[in-house]
Order: structure tokens, then sequence, then C-alpha cells
């Protein structure tokens, strides 16, 4: 398909405020995924394209908490094998399921997503409460198939997946948040490049929209850097989650 000048426009201003609310706050999603439909593109190629699009700042993240991830060495080789596979089992699985039914279950996926993003602060309290009373010993087969799931549904779609993981972390990571947080991290980077390589050669990817996404979220991750002592994490949370509820409502009545 082709797309305006306009509509490049538009898709690079949300992948721009995408890599901001994203390292501010997240959900960055939440606004890309829908500005893709709103130009026009299909459900399953907008999600596709913004896997791809979105999956460099990805490696950002990693290398900011990669000091987190010191001696961590046998949890990311128990992670790494079961996030990939994840990842492009969630990706193979988007396009076996085709875009009739991805697009009947975009609003629930936003819903879901939305939740996740909402309950994001309850949800890191209960880790904290969880990650002070560590058990003694974590399984590593286990991390590696929490890795693994989690990975699956971020191939699939992704938004809130980082929520997920954290979550799941806790409960078979005897640590600190912040090296949860980081292992976290480093598990989402290799489900979603693992899911994004697999799209790059499934001929769904819209690709003059995800060159100017990329280069959009990318200065937008650079200039929240900048800003986020202006910036209210909360309120700018609940600014998105309203978003997605609208977003959702949208999807549900089209």
């Amino acid at each position: 398909m082709s797309l305006s000048v306009i509509d490049l426009g538009v898709l690079g201003a949300a992948a721009l405020a995408a890599g901001a609310v994203n390292a501010l706050a997240g959900g960055g999603t939440l606004i890309t995924f829908p500005a893709l439909t709103a130009v026009g593109v299909p459900a399953l190629n907008a999600n596709i394209t913004n896997t791809v699009a979105l999956s460099p700042g990805y490696v950002g993240g990693t290398l900011a908490q990669r000091a987190d991830l010191t001696g961590q060495r046998a949890r990311v080789r128990a992670v790494a094998i079961p996030a990939i596979v994840g990842g492009l089992v969630g990706g193979a699985l988007l396009l076996v399921v085709g875009a009739a039914t991805f697009r009947a279950l975009v609003p629930w996926l936003i819903l879901l997503a939305t939740a996740l993003l909402a309950i994001d602060p309850i949800a890191k309290r209960w880790v904290r409460v969880r990650v002070s009373h560590p058990r003694a010993h974590g399984s590593l087969a286990l991390t590696g198939l929490v890795a693994f799931v989690g990975s699956v549904y971020g191939g699939f779609f992704g938004a809130g997946l980082g929520i997920i993981l954290l979550a799941l972390y806790s409960l078979v990571v005897p640590d600190t948040l912040l090296r949860i947080n980081a292992l976290k991290q480093a598990t989402s980077f290799a489900a979603n490049v693992a899911a994004a390589l697999f799209f790059v050669f499934s001929g769904q990817v819209v690709w003059e929209a995800a060159i100017v996404m990329a280069v959009g979220a990318l200065v937008g991750g650079t200039l929240a850097g900048r800003i986020v002592r202006f910036i209210n994490p909360t309120a700018l949370r609940a600014v998105v989650v309203v978003i997605g509820l609208v977003v959702a409502i949208v999807y549900f009545v089209t």
C-alpha cells in the first residue's frame, strides 16, 4: 500500500510520542498501533509493522540496564533461547490466525494492554513485596518456561509484555527488583527482535511506515531523557490508559 506524506507525518509523530511514553511510563503501542490503522493500514499489517518499527528501542533499554545483568549469566542463558523461540512462535501464530481473526481480537488485546498498564503501579508494589521475601533458590528451567510463555504473547501482540514478565519472574527468580527488571528487559529484547526479524520476511511489513516510525521512536526515547524531570509518569500513564480505553471502544463499535 502507498502512504501519503501526511500519513507518514502522522505516523512519525505518533512514534515520537510512543518512544517518549515508553521511556517515561510505558504503553507506547497504544499510540502507534491505532495511528497505523487510522491511516488505512490493515490491523494485521499494522501489528507487524509496529513490532518491526519499535524493536530497536529494546536495544537501548537493555544496554541501559546491562549493569544489573552482571552475575546473571546463567539466567540470561536460560531465558535467551526460550525468549527467541517464544517470539518466533508468537509471530508465526499471528500469521496463522490471519487478518480477520486478528481484527476481531484487536479490541480485546487493546483492553488487555490498557488494563496491564493501569495496574502497573499496583503490580510493581506487589513485586517489591514479593522480592523482599525471596525463596532461597530459583529454578532456571522454570525461569526459561516463564520467558517462553511471555515471549509467545510478545511475538503475537506484545503491549504489556514487560508487566507480565516482571510479575511472573518475581515468582520464580529470587533476586532484587532491579535485577529482575533487567532480566525482563533482556527477555523482551530477545522476543521482540526475534519476532521482528521473522516479520521482515513475512511480506506483511509496510516498510515506509516502519522506517519513519523507527526514527520517530528513537528520537522520542532520546528526548524523554531530557524532559523526564518535568513529566509526572503517573499522570502520563493515566492519559495513555484513557487513550487505550477510547481506542478499544472505537474498535468494538467499528
